[in-house]
């Protein structure tokens, strides 16, 4: 596919000309507004295939209309920073994505914006993964390709350590609710990659991160000022060794764990294998106990209500 075909299917390449209009005021520096009391478990874990085990993990959590409402514009930030196909488990499963963008719609919202600043060609990583493809069946969805830096505005930390200040996408600032969509799967330098590693891709600069400061903190430290309405962890397929990029070996679990608590839904994904051939508890992994000492959320899943569905 060329690419004004590509750009045609979907793909929008944001522009400061395009997004800067918006109003005043980031999205993202305002953490989201607490759900009512609720008798709904801390966290659901969800067996299946993609699209039921998705609707199993939404409907326990209360559904998705607790977390988009009519005339919403959601932004869903998936992992598609690779230049890997699906089966690789090192990318967001393309069948869980295009569930999740039907979902929001029916739920009623006016847009969905898919989005990721992906670490290879932004072209070849949204079309291997299938993600392009998921995206392009929906009229109202839309994929945006993070690569213009012009198009990122400055993001203060105060809670941060190591991090103190960041740049993140514009487009935040047109969204009601973001939607964290990660991959469960091995990292070289982190152990594991789940949630909180996947924010990196809303920030520009991901170099600092690796060169200026200790990884584990700097994603702990982001995670405090970038706060996803809910997470849902792509479990089916899981890369246990050679992440993040992969390939490497790979296992089935057929799983989604789904939570608004971040850290809460990362202790849980830490759990799921062996990654690099290791087992790990969730205080194991820097930034998850980094993060869970800045009240960010919970590890301590002993404490919390975990609802096995599906």
């Amino acid at each position: 596919m060329d690419r004004r075909r590509f750009l045609a299917s979907g793909l929008v390449l944001l522009g400061a000309d395009l997004w800067l209009r918006r109003p005043a005021g980031l999205f993202a520096q305002e953490a989201p507004a607490p759900l009512p009391a609720t008798g709904f478990p801390d966290l659901a874990v969800a067996r299946g295939e993609a699209g039921a085990a998705l609707g199993h993990a939404l409907d326990a959590l209360g559904g998705i209309g607790r977390f988009v409402k009519p005339d919403q514009v959601v932004v869903v930030k998936p992992n598609a920073s690779f230049d890997a196909p699906p089966a690789w488990g090192a990318t967001t499963n393309p069948e869980l994505l295009a569930e999740l963008i039907e979902a929001c719609l029916n739920a009623g919202a006016r847009r969905v914006l898919v989005a990721d600043h992906t670490m290879g060609n932004a072209e070849r990583c949204f079309q291997r993964t299938g993600i392009a493809a998921a995206v392009a069946a929906f009229p109202k969805a839309k994929l945006v390709s993070l690569d213009d830096e012009n198009a990122y505005v400055p993001l203060d930390i105060p809670a941060g350590r190591a991090l103190r200040q960041t740049r993140i996408p514009v487009l935040l600032q047109k969204a009601d609710v973001l939607i964290n969509l990660p991959k469960a799967k091995a990292h070289a330098a982190t152990e594991v990659s789940l949630g909180m590693k996947n924010l990196m891709g809303l920030v520009w600069d991901r170099h600092v991160f690796h060169a200026a400061m200790d990884i584990h903190q700097g994603i702990a430290d982001l995670a405090t000022a970038l706060r996803p309405h809910l997470t849902l962890l792509d479990a089916t397929v899981v890369l246990k060794t050679g992440g993040p990029n992969g390939p490497g070996e790979t296992e089935s679990p057929g799983l989604i764990v789904a939570g608004t608590d971040p850290v809460a839904v990362d202790a849980y994904g830490t759990g799921l294998c062996a990654w690099n051939r290791r087992m790990y508890r969730p205080e194991q992994i820097e930034y998850i106990r980094r993060a869970a000492e800045l009240g960010v959320g919970s590890l301590q899943l002993d404490a919390l209500r975990i609802a096995q569905v599906g």
